[in-house]
Parts: structure tokens; sequence; C-alpha cells
């Protein structure tokens, strides 16, 4: 089935781009392509080496007032140009002007203050939106005015210094953009990165080091001029026609015959993935969100959301020197498929010898670790809450139980979807009502278990601590979720970022009254501060 065009401005502000126009029919879509690129231009899959992101250092160390170590960061939002494609650059918006940003690793029990300087033009190329934006550190139980409350914006010329207390187990987390109503745009031009932190059990099981690799995987279109494109099908979703992994299209990464653990995060605005390996052998899962599962699982492929995050262990030991594995994408219903969707990257096996002494280089674990989420009883919970995701049929507008971040923004951010006390245990119900359109949910604060999808288990590979839920197309899923450690406003949205702008968002309060005394009110807390900072 073809897709209907239109003309859609680009980041660049360079050119006109055709891409798909009309709000999607059910099922999947097949078309030729999205961009623009003549053919020299255009990437082919398996071209490109694949490059791990760098990871950033601090700025300098010390210790919190409560004895804890603690790490400064800066991070300078800013607008750079890329080599993406083989022979032009590309405009993006990059933490430190990279694309994806610097992954950050830290030891649990090391706090982070974390600097973002927003040093952004006045306003989007693409549209004129004013380049404000949030930081959310997503998989953090970060108190709420260092949380990326999407209206807690820093403007062009600012700063805002972001309190991380890492004291959760060991977990891929990632940050990026979380402005209010432009978060998608935000987030597709660059402004995503890797988050990782260790803790001791984490490091004992798991490979470390050059071992242990962090895929960013995203998907874009390209003008002509090798400038980004964006058209989100009148906010229902954009699907680009290029696989990008760490910024780069399709890439082949060399890799010894040992065993390697990848933190899959998919970073698409849109797109969900269904990774499998062209080989037919399974991966082993052993981390979700909020860190390891307690048991490990063999899946020969995964149904992966935005936002979501898989650890997952590949064996390259029984497989020849020279060999290429191939990293597929098999897809779901609700994407736009192009010619190459259905690869992501590929692994082309060597004889580097191996490191024996490293106790990781055969370990598949099958026991990994409990965790506070994965240990709840349903029993224990003290609510049950049911919530609705639908479309409005007459404003076109996403909602959650008919309710916008519009209306939170009317209510002078008062109004809330619930109100759990602090420490209280809730089963949340999320349906699916919105027309066959499949929606990732995000729980901030919480991570949470997911007890069941239509009455029936969890699929393997989710049985841990989770914080975004894959609801499809005419699924209901109950969560099982305790609310700690922090009291105040958090958000609940879609992470079809689209759908959150247009407005897929809500907001719950944990631990306060509607007019309780609030230190910590994410709209008056730890505003942003005017950078002097000339460097």
């Amino acid at each position: 089935m073809s897709i209907s065009r239109r003309q859609v401005l680009l980041i660049g502000g360079l050119g006109v781009l055709g891409a798909g126009g009309a709000v999607l029919p059910l099922g999947s879509v097949e078309a030729k392509s999205a961009s623009r690129l003549s053919a020299k231009d255009m990437p082919r899959p398996f071209q490109a080496a694949f490059v791990e992101a760098p990871i950033l250092q601090p700025t300098s160390t010390g210790t919190d007032k409560d004895g804890s170590p603690v790490n400064h960061y800066k991070l300078t939002q800013k607008a750079a140009t890329v080599s993406i494609l083989p022979r032009l650059r590309t405009p993006i918006l990059g933490y430190n002007g990279l694309f994806p940003g610097p992954t950050i690793s830290i030891d649990q029990g090391t706090k982070a203050v974390l600097r973002i300087r927003n040093r952004l033009p006045a306003v989007h190329a693409l549209d004129g939106h004013a380049l404000s934006t949030s930081t959310h550190l997503h998989g953090s139980a970060s108190r709420p005015q260092f949380d990326g409350y999407a209206s807690d914006v820093t403007r062009p010329g600012f700063y805002k210094d972001y309190y991380y207390p890492n004291f959760q187990p060991a977990r891929t987390l990632w940050y990026h953009d979380h402005g209010v109503h432009n978060t998608a745009l935000n987030a597709y031009s660059g402004l995503a990165a890797q988050y990782h932190m260790h803790d001791p059990v984490e490091r004992r099981l798991l490979p470390q080091g050059r071992y242990d690799v962090g895929l960013t995987v995203s998907d874009a279109m390209f003008a002509a001029d090798g400038s980004l494109g964006y058209d989100d099908n009148s906010h229902s979703g954009l699907w680009g026609d290029v696989i990008l992994v760490n910024g780069s299209p399709w890439p082949v990464m060399k890799v010894q015959k040992r065993v390697y653990r990848f933190r899959i995060l998919n970073c698409c605005i849109s797109r969900s993935l269904r990774p499998t390996l062209s080989t037919g052998d399974p991966v082993v899962v052993v981390g979700t969100d909020g860190g390891l599962v307690p048991v490990a699982q063999t899946v020969a492929n995964w149904r992966h959301a935005g936002a979501e995050r898989y650890e997952v262990l590949i064996d390259f030991r029984k497989y020849k020197t020279g060999q290429r594995i191939e990293l597929r994408n098999l897809s779901n219903k609700n994407n736009v498929d192009y010619d190459f969707t259905n690869k992501i990257m590929a692994f082309d096996v060597t004889d580097e010898p191996v490191d024996t002494s490293d106790p990781t280089w055969n370990r598949i674990p099958t026991t990994l670790a409990g965790s506070e989420a994965m240990s709840l009883q349903a029993g224990q919970s003290v609510k049950t809450r049911r919530f609705r995701l639908r479309r409005s049929d007459s404003t076109g507008m996403w909602t959650i139980n008919d309710d916008s971040w519009q209306d939170v923004i009317a209510s002078g951010y008062k109004k809330v979807c619930a109100d759990p006390e602090l420490n209280s245990v809730e089963i949340w119900e999320i349906e699916n009502k919105s027309g066959g359109w499949f929606h990732p949910l995000h729980i901030h604060l919480v991570d949470f278990q997911v007890l069941s999808r239509n009455g029936n288990a969890s699929f393997a590979y989710e049985r841990g601590p989770k914080d975004v839920v894959y609801v499809g197309e005419g699924e209901t899923v109950r969560l099982l979720m305790k609310f700690t450690p922090h009291k105040g406003l958090y958000m609940m949205h879609c992470h079809n970022l689209p759908h959150e702008d247009h407005d897929m968002m809500a907001q719950f309060r944990v631990g306060l009254r509607e007019d309780d005394w609030d230190e910590d009110d994410p709209m008056t807390a730890a505003k942003a501060e005017w950078d002097a900072d000339s460097e």
C-alpha cells in the first residue's frame, strides 16, 4: 500500500520533503521510501562502521553533605551538523552537539549533578516553536523539580542543574528532552542519550567495558540536501525509512567469539521494533527498563516500543570467523515499513583472541537479581485505578481518560488523574480504546510489574521491572506498582511522542492533597538561571 504525499518543511530549513500525509489506516503500511535523497546519497545497509557513543567525563567530583560521593557534569544543548549520510552533512540539535549525546556511566550510590545549558537557537527551524527544553532522566526516581516536568522549561541562554540520587539498582536509563508540546521534534532532532547505572551484582554477573554495548536505535527521513525531514502524519506518528544505531545507518560491528551484552534503547519517536537474529538463534533477556530480571528469559524476538530498554546477551562463540549475523526487525502492526526498515545492524565475527580470564566471556546466567517491583504481590494493592487511552472523535486529540496536558495547564497544574499515598501499592489497569493504535505508556517515578495482558500472563521478555509498557491494539494491561520514594507531581504519558505532544499526557500526585504546600513543586522549585558562562 502506498502512502499519500505532501510537502513538509525540514529541520535544516533548506528544502521540502514528501512523506506520509494522511492518518494511517489500521494494519501495517509498506512503501518504497520516504527520503528524497538521490541514489548516490541514500545510505544502504551495512556500509557504515559501528560507533559507540562517547562516555561523558565529570567536570569535578566531591562529597555531598550526607557524605556520599557526587559527580558534577556539564552538557550543552546546541545546534550542530553531523555525518550520517555518505556524502552530505545533517543539521541536528544535540547534547554537546552529538547525535545521540554522550553516555553517562555511574555507580549506584554516587549522586550526579547535571548542568544542562541551553545554547540552542531561539526557535526551531522547522516550525518556529521556541526551543525551550526540559531534561528528563528516564528511569530515575528523581524529585519532581528534577524530573523533567514538561512545563518546567529552560529557555535559550539559561541553564538548570538537575540532581540525580542514583540509589536504584543497576539499570539502563536515558536522558532526553521533555519540553512541553515539542518533545517529539526536539528528541527527533537529536536531544537523547543513554545513562548507565552500575552496581556490584550487575558488574559480577554481566559483561563490562567494551563488551557492554549501548545501542540507541532511531529512524529518520531525509531531504535531498541531507537535512532531516519531519512529518508526524497529523500527530499520528513519524516513521523514517533509514534505521540509525548510535547515529549511523545500519552499521556493522566487529565482534569476538564470546558473549556480549547489548543495552538496546528504542529511541524512535513512534516506530516500534521486533528485533530478531538472522540466524534464527535466540537472545537472552537479562534486563528490562528498571534493571535486572529475576530469571533470564530466552526469546526468539520481542516487541520493543519507543523508550523501552532491553538488555540482551548474544553469544557469538559458535559462529565462524568472517560470518555475518544480522539484527533484523520483524516490525509490528501500525508501523510504516520501507525497503530496509527490516534491518537494524550487523555483526561480523572476527578471530581476535578472547580473554578467557574474564568470567563473563562464556557466562549466560539464569538467575540474576530480584527487585522491589518484582517482589510486590497483587494482594498488597490498596486500590485499582482504570485508565483508557483513546483519540477524541471531535478534536483528534490523544487523551488519557479524556484528559490532556492542556487540561493540566488550564487547571494551574492542579488537575491529577490519581492521588496515591506515599509508599502505597496500587494496580493500574490501562485499556487501549484508540481505534487500533498501540501506545507505549510511561509512568514516571516508579518501576512496575506487568501483571497481565487481556487476562493472560505478561510476555516472557517483560518479566522484569518496567517503566514503559507496550499497550497493543485492543489490549488491556494490569500494572502493579509502589509509589516511592518521593512525594509530589509526576507525569504519565504515551511515548509515541507526537501522541504525547497532542496531548496524551496527564499527571498524578503522590502523598499530598491538592492544597498542601509542596516544596518540590516542579513549576516553582529549582528554576533555571541565566547562563553567564561564556565557555
